[in-house]
């Protein structure tokens, strides 16, 4: 399988990427709130588990998480060892998995 870079997680238009930050940050009063509604949102619709590579490992994606600094995070399996990687960081798989273009409008969000 082949792992795309993060800044190359394209083929999603930037008018859909705004429409699902829009959908995002809706109604949240800050930027936490923000956060959290990414979460969710990548939560409720990302397919895990999926593989992808880092540091040349294959890995497990099986869930996202938020971290006490309100980052958003990937929680990756190698083996029985768990690894929190920002999804800012995280490596996508190609054929994309259903559900990543919540993280591309994250990412597109936070200027990455």
């Amino acid at each position: 399988m082949k792992a795309v870079k993060p800044k190359e997680a394209a083929g999603f238009t930037v008018k859909c990427l705004d429409k699902l930050i829009e959908a995002a940050t809706t109604d949240a009063y800050n930027e936490s709130e923000q956060v959290s509604g990414f979460l969710t949102l990548i939560d409720d619709n990302l397919a895990v588990p999926f593989t992808t590579f880092v540091l040349g490992q294959t890995v497990i994606v099986t869930g996202v998480d938020l971290t006490e600094s309100d980052q958003i995070v990937a929680i990756c399996m190698l083996g029985n060892t768990a690894q929190a990687i920002p999804v800012l960081d995280l490596p996508m798989p190609t054929p994309l998995t259903e559900g990543a273009e919540w993280i591309a409008a994250y990412r597109r969000w936070c200027g990455s």
